[in-house]
């Protein structure tokens, strides 16, 4: 299948929200973008603001500016949907296809990663806060020592 490295490097995080844009999807799916946004436009009740939502102008500019996507016509003369994990399991079930479903099965398991990779970040950052607490704790009773 897929390396993880490859999904990963297709999701973004735009507006504080993990995201993947439509034409990376629709070539990891192995669709045409166009058919990928069709399908998007037949089933839009299916698409809240919170599984997708379109690009503005100016988040495109800044994905450019960023060497995120080389250029504009990379996303293919118009403003991308994006869809967060929940829209990436929707689109899968909108287009129906086997291909679909087993690639959206992986992406999920590497958002999932990459939230546990999170949560493991800020576990170790609170036992790092927990330690210095105890050494500052351990300094002042050290010169309270000397002091006496």
């Amino acid at each position: 299948m897929l390396p993880d490295e490859v999904i990963t490097n297709k999701i973004y995080l735009i507006r504080g929200e993990k995201v993947m844009l439509d034409r990376d999807l629709a070539e990891l799916f192995n669709v045409k973008p166009i058919r990928l946004r069709e399908q998007v436009k037949r089933n839009i009740e299916k698409f809240p603001v919170h599984f997708m939502f379109r690009l503005t102008n100016e988040e495109v500019e800044i994905m450019v500016s960023q060497n995120a996507i080389p250029s504009r016509q990379h996303l293919g003369g118009s403003l991308p949907y994006v869809f967060t994990e929940h829209g990436v399991l929707q689109l899968a079930n909108v287009l129906k296809s086997g291909r679909a479903t087993q690639v959206s099965i992986k992406i999920i398991e590497v958002f999932v990663k990459m939230r546990e990779m999170l949560t493991d970040t800020l576990m170790l950052k609170l036992d790092i806060e927990t330690i210095k607490k105890k050494l500052k704790n351990q300094d002042k009773n050290i010169e309270l020592i000397f002091s006496y």
